[in-house]
């Protein structure tokens, strides 16, 4: 019976420690925009995504999107980004945070959509402070 209870214990620490070391696909996302890396987190654009800028706003496509990302973070070289808040919401999940840039700070908003098992960016949004 000891042998049965250790095991067990075990078992169920190596499964808890393999659920918490797994960062989510918005967690990967964050990181990217820390980063200001735009194919990074082209890897998680929806086909479609709508993205918001302080001069534009417009659906783009998937490779029109990484493009525009890549021109933005070049144009505001990005310092970091501090998550406000974090959640889930109708099948998919949302962050909302400060993107702190060398010419400024932009309130940024990410919302993901899971679909067929995956996540996706479906809207992107930064907003002058």
């Amino acid at each position: 019976m000891k042998s049965f209870i250790s095991t067990l214990t075990i078992f169920l620490s190596l499964a808890m420690v393999s659920f918490t070391n797994q960062a989510s696909n918005l967690d990967n996302v964050i990181d990217a925009l820390k980063d200001g890396k735009a194919s990074e987190i082209g890897k998680y654009l929806d086909e479609n995504v709508e993205i918001t800028l302080p001069d534009k706003s417009n659906n783009y496509s998937k490779a029109q999107a990484i493009l525009i990302l890549k021109d933005f973070f070049d144009n505001n070289e990005v310092k970091t980004f501090e998550v406000k808040h974090k959640g889930d919401q109708n099948g998919g999940q949302f962050c909302v945070g400060t993107l702190q840039t060398k010419s400024g700070n932009y309130r940024t908003t990410i919302f993901m959509k899971t679909m067929a098992g995956k996540d996706f960016i479906k809207t992107l949004r930064f907003q002058s402070v």
